[in-house]
């Protein structure tokens, strides 16, 4: 995992930390992830991303020191690819997602990443609402993509720096 030398962001609201997603928050991972989404990662899907992929960034929220949300992406060369982004259904609506995927960007800018990806279901408007805030735009669908329903992706896209014509 590529954080060692993060330095989050110090205007968070009070009670709010965000810091490199560790081991020790993987069982409070596991139970938003599992409310989350209908088909979750495994929690061996996210020991391999925190103890073996050299391209991971996860970042973990804790709200009064109880893990409230995570996201994560990897950094391939100049693109960053987001993973996953997920907040507890009881703490969401409240900027925490906003907050999260502003510091991916915040990391991305610092290992000189020029776009940023992502895939989400047309069938969720808030995410695709939160993206567009963010400065994302779509540019694509990837027919089928989740396999649990056959829903198409719709591919968005963040230039952290001007493409080339």
């Amino acid at each position: 995992m590529r954080l060692q030398q993060y330095q989050p962001n110090q205007d968070f609201p009070e009670g709010l930390e965000i810091k490199p997603m560790c081991e020790a928050d993987l069982d409070e991972v596991m139970e938003i992830e599992e409310v989350s989404f209908p088909t979750p990662w495994s929690r061996s899907s996210y020991e391999t991303e925190l103890q073996q992929n050299s391209l991971s960034v996860y970042l973990s929220a804790r709200k009064h020191g109880k893990l409230v949300g995570y996201a994560g992406m990897w950094i391939i060369i100049d693109e960053g690819h987001i993973t996953n982004v997920a907040i507890h259904p009881g703490e969401r609506n409240q900027g925490l997602g906003y907050l999260l995927m502003n510091e991916l960007i915040r990391v991305s800018a610092a290992y000189n990443v020029k776009a940023i990806t992502l895939e989400v279901r047309p069938s969720n408007r808030s995410a695709q609402a939160l993206y567009r805030r963010l400065g994302f735009v779509p540019n694509g669908v990837r027919k089928g993509y989740y396999t649990d329903s056959g829903e198409d992706a719709i591919i968005m896209w963040k230039y952290l720096v001007p493409a080339k014509k």
